[in-house]
């Protein structure tokens, strides 16, 4: 791989000479898949039998080859989310920390796999808002965490500054900030090509921008969780350094054991806990983590009961999905929706179900037409893979209207 010198120049140094030659050599191997399965829809159904469970996070795994996923219908089914295993280890920090339902936010979730992974490690009853500043990724979140079909999450679309327009006071804020993407060089070349000092110091400054317009949205006492996929010091340490100093917080260990590989900090002097995925040290591609509790006495928190009426009375808050999805109407007729199908909450017994073969699935997410058997029902019918539900049909006895949505649907079988 063809890295540009500046950043070989110093993250060699930062690594130091073993860590840096270990790095380089994983630079031109395969990267790792892991997934981490939907805890309310897997039914320990073999789908991936050879799989070694990530001991940092509840029901996720390594594989040993990385399938066609987009050919799985079962991942529509939202069974399961392909992420990577550093990631993961936001899991470890939930549990650590989080034992009583909280509002939370996501503050820069797509595509979602932290946010589904926030729903599924969350305590009962808790209130996720997921939130993406930019529309066309807020899109791709919308679609995931619809897939995922848990009720208790809002979907929006807002700059961060907006959230204080709300009476909302957050216990739990995730910040997964944009930033130069050192940790992806392994599996993005462009972010090779986008890398320069110029961009490093440009994240750098907009993800303190983000952080100080987020930071009256906690409440004192509530827990913020940095993040980024990269590895210098300037976009890390020292913007947690900032968010202790400057805006007023205290920094959380996490336990970790040895064999998982995981690095702390390589900045000289800092005696504070950070984690650090770096490929070909830990089993992941590079992330880097750290747990932050706002300084100040606990003054409380919004309801969990009124986050969802205030999302939707709010006009600050471009809300695209309140949790709770409802049918279209067309004319007098109400039709029932994929979201529908997939939802956790929706009655399905009211409608009858088609079970699907794996070429039959493939079809209908690819929104062709599906030949049914004889005597099939008419009217709405759901159809599943493996007893999941794919999405709903419209059984017109001669044929079947296919109403998987367009801009989910497969490009290509």
């Amino acid at each position: 791989m063809n890295l540009p010198q500046e950043f070989i120049d110093y993250t060699s140094a930062l690594f130091g000479e073993e860590r840096w030659k270990i790095f380089l050599k994983a630079l031109d191997e395969k990267p790792t898949t892991s997934i981490r399965f939907n805890p309310w829809k897997y039914r320990q159904e073999q789908i991936f039998p050879d799989a070694k469970p990530v001991p940092w996070c509840r029901d996720a795994y390594w594989l040993n080859d990385r399938p066609n996923f987009t050919l799985d219908p079962l991942l529509h089914a939202g069974v399961y989310y392909v992420q990577e295993a550093g990631s993961l280890f936001l899991d470890r920090v939930l549990r650590q920390y989080v034992n009583s339902p909280v509002l939370a936010l996501d503050l820069c979730a797509a595509p979602g796999g932290k946010s589904t992974l926030m729903r599924a490690t969350l305590p009962h009853g808790s209130m996720l808002v997921s939130n993406e500043p930019d529309r066309r990724r807020a899109n791709i979140l919308l679609e995931n965490m619809l897939k995922q079909g848990h009720p208790d999450v809002l979907v929006t679309h807002n700059l961060p500054k907006a959230f204080e327009q709300t009476d909302w006071t957050f216990d739990l804020i995730l910040t997964d900030v944009p930033c130069s993407g050192e940790g992806l060089f392994r599996k993005d070349e462009e972010s090779v090509k986008e890398w320069s000092t110029a961009t490093v110091s440009f994240c750098q400054k907009r993800q303190r921008k983000i952080l100080q317009d987020i930071w009256p949205c906690l409440r004192p006492g509530g827990l913020l969780i940095y993040s980024t996929c990269t590895f210098n010091t300037k976009e890390n340490e020292e913007n947690v350094r900032f968010v202790m100093e400057e805006l007023g917080a205290e920094i959380l260990p996490i336990p970790i054991k040895p064999e998982w590989k995981i690095t702390g900090s390589l900045l000289n002097g800092w005696d504070y806990p950070v984690y650090r995925f770096i490929p070909g040290i830990t089993q992941s591609e590079g992330l880097f983590m750290a747990v932050l509790r706002k300084k100040g006495e606990n003054t409380g928190h919004t309801m969990l009961s009124a986050a969802r009426r205030h999302a939707k009375a709010n006009k600050a808050i471009h809300l695209l999905s309140d949790g709770n999805p409802t049918y279209e109407q067309k004319g007098k007729e109400q039709i029932p929706t994929t979201a529908q199908a997939l939802s956790l909450i929706f009655s399905k017994d009211y409608y009858p179900h088609i079970e699907l073969t794996l070429d039959q699935a493939q079809a209908y997410l690819h929104r062709q037409a599906l030949s049914l058997p004889a005597g099939a029902p008419q009217g709405f019918v759901i159809v599943t893979y493996m007893g999941h539900p794919l999405g709903f049909i419209k059984n017109l006895g001669d044929r079947a209207n296919n109403l998987y949505p367009k801009n989910w649907a497969i490009r290509n079988l």
